[in-house]
């Protein structure tokens, strides 16, 4: 059963955003510098915009991770009600008709 509390007590998998950012990280860099000494310098240049944006999810993600858990509603703290009359049932069947 649902508490109403999901919103505030959801957790995001930071972790594993840090490691496919940072697999990501080594790939742009890698690209970069290869396509760069290649003489493709389009594709260098894709590469070193993903790297920038690789960088600063990374930026933001450490932040969170820093920051810790926030608030989050102990024992003592009572959950939501559930609405009125509980979920909808469903209607009676049809017969299906071939």
């Amino acid at each position: 059963m649902r508490t109403g509390s999901e919103p505030v007590t959801a957790r995001s998998a930071l972790r594993a955003r840090l490691w496919l950012s940072v697999w990501g990280f080594v790939w742009a860099v890698f690209g970069t510098a290869v396509f760069a000494l290649v003489g493709r310098p389009g594709w260098a240049v894709a590469c070193g915009v993903l790297w920038l944006v690789v960088t600063v999810d990374m930026a933001m993600i450490l932040r969170h991770l820093r920051q810790g858990p926030h608030y989050q509603p102990g024992p003592d703290v009572p959950p939501y009600r559930p609405p009125e009359g509980g979920p909808p049932r469903p209607g009676p069947r049809r017969p299906r008709h071939p």
